[in-house]
């Protein structure tokens, strides 16, 4: 599989990456066999670039992961995980995870974005995995602490890749005018934007990506399919975007850019997996996966040819911006 560089670093991920929040019993419970499953087929077609995070299944994500990576040559997959939250053991008392993970209420989550906290967090996510390193390390979900994480959490993220703990630094979160800041104001490397450069949400294109291209910032676009009203060939009723129900103008709109790819032999996912590439500041796409059979179709989907007359065809119906795609 293809891979990219990340902004001015060594590490290079491959197009597609491995998102592990699914891992961690995101929206339904999984089990072991399910989870290892979803790795090897990753594995198996290519994906080199798996992402975690310990607020994942509180720790759940990190420890599946890590377990199948740990018998992999060290040199030949990127592994990135997140820090800003703590977790701290409790009595679960039968309680499940109050963050939507169905796993058990074993530890409760701390929000901590000072030096002391990241450098704990790196620590306890080792552990948890078993690896030695972490390739990428992001600022997770910053949004409601951006200042702590600009004044503190950014330097503690700098200091580790000064000293080679970490090969590439940056952020995940959803807010782009937060982002761009970020991007303009620190020495970063890469992004992990959540939902706002997909085909149903151009936003990140005010702002964001312009900022990451003149900085040479790399972004890996993750939330492509905004919780899943793209993830099919054609809306289902209930659809969520954006982790709510989605609204009859979204949902028609989605189907109108259906028709378009449908009239080209493409499928809505398809052409949702293959959008966020087009801009050259996007070095991969990070897709959440459950299980092996979902694997395998998300990279069918991902390996098919969007022809250029669709992209054309969406801009001149007014469904996607005039800047959205490059035209070299």
């Amino acid at each position: 599989m293809e891979t990219k560089r990340l902004g001015r670093t060594d590490v290079e991920v491959t197009r597609l990456g491995f998102g592990g929040g699914p891992l961690g019993g995101l929206f339904a419970p999984l089990d072991d066999d399910t989870a290892a499953g979803a790795l090897a087929a990753a594995w198996d077609g290519g994906i080199r670039y798996y992402d975690t995070s310990p607020h994942y299944g509180i720790g759940h994500s990190e420890r599946r992961i890590g377990e199948f990576l740990c018998s992999r040559p060290r040199d030949s997959y990127v592994l990135s995980t997140k820090v800003g939250r703590l977790l701290i053991p409790q009595d679960p008392d039968g309680k499940p995870d109050p963050a939507g993970f169905h796993v058990p209420a074993a530890h409760r989550r701390v929000r901590d974005f000072t030096r002391d906290g990241i450098r704990r967090s790196v620590e306890d996510s080792l552990e948890r995995m078993g690896l030695d390193r972490i390739d990428v390390l992001y600022l997770h979900d910053a949004e409601e602490y951006f200042d702590d994480a600009l004044r503190d959490g950014y330097p503690a993220l700098a200091e580790l890749r000064s000293e080679g703990i970490v090969g590439a630094i940056g952020a995940g979160m959803y807010d782009t005018a937060m982002l761009t800041t970020l991007v303009r104001e620190t020495d970063v490397d890469v992004v992990m934007q959540s939902g706002r450069h997909t085909l149903l949400d151009h936003s990140a294109l005010d702002t964001f990506l312009p900022a990451c291209e003149e900085r040479g910032v790399s972004v890996i676009a993750a939330s492509i399919f905004n919780s899943g009203l793209l993830a099919v060939p054609r809306p289902v009723e209930g659809a969520y975007f954006d982790y709510a129900a989605a609204t009859p103008d979204v949902v028609e709109r989605a189907n109108r850019i259906a028709d378009v790819c449908e009239a080209h032999g493409v499928t809505l996912p398809q052409a949702a997996m293959a959008f966020p590439l087009q801009h050259p500041a996007v070095a991969g796409i990070a897709v959440g996966m459950r299980s092996a059979e979902e694997v395998r179709s998300n990279l069918e989907s991902f390996e098919a040819k969007v022809p250029a007359q669709v992209w054309a065809d969406l801009r001149a119906a007014g469904l996607i911006r005039s800047t959205a795609i490059r035209v070299d």
